[in-house]
């Protein structure tokens, strides 16, 4: 299995950024499908994006296209989040994931631990 430790998450302004790192240690890291998650206060959790093996191909949900940008290396076992123009409603803690199966799979079976973003206007 992989281990998966999120870093990066803090306090940021409206309209700011912040790149989210997630590290993995265990097996081939460019053998899972990755992606990001993230649950705000009294929501349930939603994908924010997600990245096949190789890096070719990705998903975003709709509210975050042109704003947030997933990519890995695989050299060094991590995938990102860059997050720019933040918005408060970006608040929430962010998790990422990976899966066996394919960009389109519906769960995934290992979990980091999560990192809190709190976006203040």
């Amino acid at each position: 299995q992989v281990q998966l430790v999120e870093s990066g998450g803090g306090l940021v302004q409206a309209g700011g950024s912040l790149r989210l790192s997630c590290a993995a240690s265990g097996r081939t890291f460019s053998n899972y499908t990755t992606a990001w998650f993230r649950q705000a206060p009294g929501k349930e959790r939603e994908i924010v994006a997600a990245i096949s093996r190789s890096g070719d191909s990705t998903y975003y949900a709709d509210s975050m296209k042109g704003r947030f940008t997933i990519s890995r290396d695989n050299a060094k076992n991590t995938v990102y989040l860059q997050m720019n123009s933040l918005k408060p409603e970006d608040t929430a803690v962010y998790y990422c994931a990976a899966t066996n199966g394919g960009l389109g799979s519906r769960s995934y079976e290992y979990w980091g631990q999560g990192t809190q973003v709190i976006v203040f206007s």
